[in-house]
């Protein structure tokens, strides 16, 4: 951790890097575009406090090979580990020897976190085990991702995912703790059909996830404040979360009991 100004002032004490809890990752390129300058400006500030970056919608594929490897190599100096989101649903689309070609390209230029996501797909449970082995043998991070919500992913809206119906939590629940026996690195928890793009929050099928998994085990995706700050109240400052990268100073600040809603101030500690 760099030195900081106002060090005299009591904050929680957080893990150094690298971290297995309270681990933050941060959503990089996608939503904007974050290029190399941005990203040093990101993490030369605040890079003590990210864990992992993020390419959403497989931004990554649509950049000059050169500039993603400026940018893996950016969050590698400051280590931060870089994950490709969930884009292999999409290769998995066209067939076994896409995905081996993806992950050998994932490994080629520097990802460390392959994330197996199936919100748009079906498959046997059996083939994802598969995949998170595969992930594995190549040296890389696999990262399965579970939700109840077919079709998430894609910010669909909740009307649209409502037509859709939730799926069981109990499968999805199966499906993370088979994947954590064959060596997968955490699951990450969908958001939509939970915390994001519903009606009513699910805080409940939430609540699920963390007693019968472990919140040590899961990372939640939570793409709005109000959802971090539930995350926190609930389960405490080491909480693994995502967050868009514009918003980690808060989540930081909510971390250390810095600063807080109405119901959280001066309320997160840690001894």
């Amino acid at each position: 951790m760099q030195e900081r100004a106002f060090s005299f002032l009591r904050t929680n004490r957080r893990p150094e890097k690298p971290r297995t809890r309270g681990v933050t990752e941060i959503r990089g390129p996608y939503y904007s575009v974050v290029g190399p300058r941005y990203l040093s400006d990101v993490l030369e500030t605040a890079g003590d406090y990210a864990d992992i970056l993020k390419f959403a919608g497989g931004s990554f594929s649509l950049l000059p090979e050169a500039t993603l490897r400026e940018l893996i190599e950016i969050a590698h100096s400051h280590d931060v580990k870089v994950s490709t989101g969930g884009f292999l649903e999409h290769v998995l689309t066209q067939g076994p020897d896409a995905v081996d070609r993806y992950l050998q390209e994932c490994r080629r230029v520097g990802f460390d976190i392959v994330e197996i996501s199936t919100g748009f797909i079906t498959m046997p449970i059996d083939d994802i085990l598969r995949l998170v082995g595969k992930v594995a043998g190549l040296g890389l991070l696999p990262k399965p991702e579970v939700g109840v919500q077919f079709g998430a992913g894609g910010t669909t809206s909740a009307d649209e995912l409502a037509s859709e119906g939730v799926s069981d939590p109990a499968r999805a629940i199966e499906i993370a703790k088979r994947c954590l026996d064959e060596g997968a690195y955490m699951i990450m928890i969908e958001s939509e059909g939970i915390t994001e793009s519903v009606r009513t929050p699910r805080t409940d099928i939430a609540q699920r996830f963390a007693a019968e998994l472990g919140t040590e085990h899961v990372m939640f995706e939570a793409a709005d404040p109000e959802v971090f700050e539930w995350y926190i109240k609930n389960y405490g400052p080491e909480v693994n979360l995502f967050v868009d990268h514009s918003q980690i100073l808060q989540l930081e600040a909510l971390r250390e009991g810095l600063w807080g809603t109405k119901s959280l101030w001066g309320r997160v500690l840690t001894y």
